[in-house]
C-alpha cells in the first residue's frame, strides 16, 4: 500500500486587486470580479508534501480541492509542479460556506479517500486569514494536528519529524501518522513547473470542463486515464446541506477593503535640537508617541 499524502489547497481571489465589486450584497466574496490564484501557503504546503514524496519511494500525492469549476486550474498546476492525481469539489450547494462549512466538507473527502498518511495544507488562505479550516478539518476527522510547520526532517520509525516556525523560535517535534500539518510561509518555496509534466496533464480535465468542450475527449480518456480530475458533489460526500453553504456558516463578512499605505505629505528637518524638539512634541501631541 502506497504512503497517501493529501494536499488541502485552494484557489483564492487576488487580493492585491480588490475593487469596489469585490464583495456581494449576501456578505460573501465575488470571486467573478477577481482574478484567481494558487493560494501562496499552499504552494508551500505542496512543496513540503513533494519533499516527503522525494524521501520514499512508496508516497503518492493527492490535491484535493473545494470551489467553483475553475478550481480544477490549481490540480493542474500541482500536477505540472509532481502531484500524482486530484479532486475538486465542486456544486452549488458549497456557495457562501465559511471555515466550518468548508472544514465539515473537507472532512467528509478525506475520509472518502481513506486510507491515508499525511494531510498538509497552507496556515491560511489570503482571502481570510483566519488559519482554522486544517485545525477545524483535522479535529473533524479525529487526527493529531502540527500548526506552523516549516521544514520536513524525516521519519522516525513511523513518526514524522518536522521544524515549527513560532512567533520566538523554533521547534522540533514529531507525530505518530496519520496527522494533518499546516505550512507556514517560511516554509521552502514550491518548485517550478516540469516541461515533461505539463505536456503530460495539459490536457487533464474536470467532468463539468469535458461537458463545456466541443472535440471528443472521451477515446483519450480511456487510453489516458490519469487525466481524469475527479470531481464531487454534496451528493457524492453524503453531506448533510444544512451544515454547507451560508445557512451552515455562523460567520459573515461585513466588509472587504484594500488597504494601500500612501505617503500623504512629508515634512524636511534639520538636526538641530530645535526642530528634533519639534519633532518629539508633534509625535506626542498626535499620540504617535507616549
Amino acid at each position: 500500500m502506497s504512503f497517501r499524502i493529501i494536499v488541502l489547497a485552494k484557489q483564492v481571489p487576488d487580493t492585491r486587486n480588490v475593487g469596489k465589486d469585490a464583495m456581494k450584497s449576501d456578505g460573501t466574496v465575488n470571486r467573478a470580479a477577481l482574478p484567481a490564484i494558487f493560494n501562496p501557503e499552499d504552494l508551500n504546503a505542496l512543496e513540503f508534501a513533494l519533499r516527503v514524496k522525494d524521501s520514499r519511494d512508496d508516497a503518492e500525492v493527492i490535491i484535493l480541492t473545494m470551489g467553483p469549476p475553475r478550481a480544477a486550474e490549481i490540480i493542474r498546476e500541482s500536477l505540472y509542479r509532481g502531484a500524482d492525481k486530484g479532486y475538486l469539489i465542486t456544486d452549488r450547494k458549497f456557495a457562501g460556506s465559511d471555515t466550518l462549512a468548508t472544514s465539515y466538507a473537507i472532512s467528509l473527502a478525506v475520509k472518502k479517500l481513506a486510507p491515508f498518511n499525511l494531510i498538509i495544507s497552507g496556515r491560511q488562505a489570503i482571502d481570510g486569514d483566519t488559519a482554522q479550516v486544517g485545525p477545524q478539518a483535522a479535529e473533524k476527522i479525529g487526527i493529531p494536528q502540527i500548526t506552523y510547520a516549516e521544514e520536513f526532517l524525516g521519519f522516525n520509525g513511523d513518526k514524522i519529524k518536522v521544524k515549527r516556525r513560532l512567533e520566538r523560535g523554533v521547534e522540533l517535534v514529531e507525530s505518530a501518522c496519520p496527522v494533518l500539518l499546516t505550512v507556514h510561509s517560511s516554509a521552502a518555496d514550491c518548485r517550478v513547473r516540469n516541461a515533461k509534466r505539463m505536456m503530460k496533464y495539459k490536457h487533464a480535465k474536470t467532468d463539468i470542463e469535458l461537458q463545456e468542450l466541443s472535440e471528443d475527449y472521451m477515446e483519450l480518456l480511456e487510453t489516458r486515464p490519469y487525466l481524469k480530475i475527479n470531481q464531487w458533489s454534496v451528493d457524492d460526500l453524503g453531506a448533510d446541506v444544512s451544515f454547507l453553504g451560508l445557512s451552515g456558516s455562523p460567520t459573515k463578512v461585513k466588509k472587504i477593503e484594500s488597504v494601500v499605505f500612501t505617503q500623504k505629505e512629508s515634512k524636511s528637518l534639520s538636526d538641530s535640537d530645535r526642530d528634533i524638539n519639534g519633532l518629539m512634541k508633534t509625535l506626542i501631541n498626535s499620540h504617535v508617541l507616549g
